[in-house]
């Protein structure tokens, strides 16, 4: 019995022990659907999880599949259009992203600058973000907001900077975010001075940035009227008997699978020597 007891209370001593140690378990990755929902999130959108994502990409391919196949009665052309049609969501959402991360590259000087006068008034860190809700870019009050929220809400400022760096999903707000959090942890007396040259970097990389993509813009809009002007000879020709019944054949199912090879090859090519390398997340 008194082996028992003794038994019981090392189990308790080792619990109270292991419930003072902290072991940080990190979300596991999927291969797919993480870089799927980081893209939606990029774009701004917050409701919408990879497989709900993923779900309307496979019904828009259905919907172009039907719809092809009721117009031409040409199961090889609405098969290509199928392929189109599961793209086209991802290429809206990447559209999507694009422009919310060059609107929010032109913002994040300004919040740096906010920033930085608060902390020159003697405001905490967190005080600093909670007031950006008010008194930040338009745009970004809504996340400043909800960061206010969490932190009065938890207490936490490392738990509720994680959760804004998630809803923002942008590379800029990984690393001023990181800079505060280093800064909270370690300490320092050059935070305004860091501040001030971070915002300066920032400035001149949106203005070379945004020059830059002014000028290869050209090259995406030849890419898009490259690939698309066959396949709209393509629907014309699928007005004609003759034309269907010669992409029916076999010898026309291998001529739709090369051209549809040879388009989306040539348009991620063309895409890619005309594109700026993107930014990305790598303080996540």
């Amino acid at each position: 019995m008194a082996a028992a007891w003794g038994l019981l209370g090392g189990l308790g001593l080792l619990l109270l022990w292991w419930s003072c140690w902290v072991h940080p378990v990190r979300p596991r990755r999927h291969a797919i659907l993480d870089p799927m929902t980081q893209m939606v999130l990029r774009a701004g959108i917050e409701n919408v999880s990879a497989i709900g994502f993923a779900a309307t990409c496979l019904g828009c391919g259905v919907t172009a599949f039907l719809l092809t196949f009721i117009i031409s009665a040409s199961m090889p052309i609405a098969c290509c259009f199928t392929v189109f049609g599961l793209m086209l969501p991802v290429l809206v959402v990447r559209r999507r992203a694009k422009r919310r991360i060059a609107v929010l590259r032109e913002l994040w000087p300004d919040v740096v600058d906010h920033l930085r006068s608060a902390i020159r008034a003697g405001l905490s860190l967190a005080e600093a973000l909670i007031q950006l809700a008010e008194k930040g870019p338009e745009p970004l009050r809504p996340y400043f907001r909800d960061f206010g929220a969490d932190y009065r809400a938890g207490g936490s400022f490392e738990t509720s900077l994680d959760l804004l760096k998630e809803r923002l999903a942008d590379p800029v707000a990984d690393r001023i975010f990181e800079a505060l959090r280093l800064t909270r942890e370690v300490g320092g007396s050059d935070l305004g001075l860091l501040l001030g040259t971070l915002s300066e970097f920032l400035r001149e990389s949106a203005r070379t940035r945004s020059e830059l993509e002014a000028r290869q813009s050209w090259t995406v809009n030849a890419a898009r009227i490259a690939v698309a002007a066959p396949w709209i000879v393509l629907v014309l020709l699928a007005a004609q008997p003759n034309a269907l019944l010669a992409y029916n054949s076999p010898s026309g199912w291998i001529l739709l699978l090369a051209g549809l090879i040879i388009s989306v090859v040539c348009y991620r090519l063309m895409l890619r020597i005309g594109a700026l390398p993107d930014e990305r997340r790598t303080l996540r």
